[in-house]
């Protein structure tokens, strides 16, 4: 799929970060955390420091466990609308 400029602008540092704030705060490590989602470890690392874009149900699966808000990601400029429906897209196309 091919990404428009909208979408190339839209990365999960922040939400990387908060995620990887969250599994420090429970003491877990990356390690762990692959485990429980099933992935590698070094899929974890690339979300949290490289704002990778996790796949749809990894996203809600890391969201749900660390009970992270994407609120505060997709509207944080309070002018997002485009960032929200690109993020939306992004999702949908991924299930």
């Amino acid at each position: 799929m091919r990404m428009n400029q909208d979408e190339r602008r839209f990365d999960f540092h922040g939400l990387g970060e908060a995620l990887k704030r969250a599994r420090e705060e429970k003491g877990w490590t990356q390690a762990y955390v692959a485990e429980l989602v099933d992935r590698d470890s070094r899929t974890i690392m690339n979300i949290e420091n490289k704002g990778h874009y996790p796949s749809f149900d990894l996203f809600v699966k890391l969201i749900t466990m660390f009970d992270v808000s994407v609120d505060l990601f997709i509207h944080a400029d309070g002018g997002s609308r485009i960032r929200a429906s690109v993020f939306l897209r992004h999702f949908r196309s991924c299930r």
